[in-house]
């Protein structure tokens, strides 16, 4: 199963729909599609989706995906890493009006220079950046976050 998100930004982000449901009606992806959309407005008889979901759901549909096709929201980046998935990010762009500037790109872009992701943006072919996804192998992710604990434990102990 492929589980696409779109997170929970109020702008619609029907780029990365149009261009999944292509490739589900041109043959190129034949597994079950599952979309987290959001405020995004879609209708398909290829996907199925789902507004809004609670934490226990999300978190089943991030086990059962074979892939994840992902918005470039940190949440939902990183929840995909730690669970060790297959990530194509794409970053929701202003120009487009997916977003209000473009911040999404540089987590695209430090995570994919790490090796944790692959991205899809304008320019590149979609049924590629998946045919790359089919043999990638992420590198791992660990999380910062108990480091910088740490760091800041030790810094108001030391005030």
């Amino acid at each position: 199963m492929i589980f696409v998100i779109l997170g929970t930004h109020e702008l619609p982000f029907p780029r990365l729909l149009k261009e999944v449901e292509r490739l589900k009606i041109d043959g190129v992806i034949d597994e079950e599609i599952i979309v987290q959309n959001g405020h995004t407005a879609y209708s398909s008889e290829y996907m199925t989706f789902s507004p809004f979901v609670s934490y226990e759901e999300m978190d089943k549909l991030f086990d059962q995906a074979d892939l994840i096709i992902t918005h470039a929201g940190t949440g939902s980046v990183t929840t995909a890493l730690k669970k060790g998935k297959k990530v194509i990010a794409v970053a929701r762009l202003a120009e487009f009006g997916e977003h209000n500037d473009d911040h999404q790109l540089e987590l695209v872009n430090v995570f994919e220079e790490q090796g944790h992701i692959l991205s899809w943006a304008p320019g590149k072919d979609l049924a590629e950046v998946i045919a790359q996804a089919r043999n990638f192998e992420p590198e791992a992710f660990v999380s910062g976050k108990a480091g910088m604990i740490n760091l800041l434990e030790t810094y108001i102990e030391n005030l």
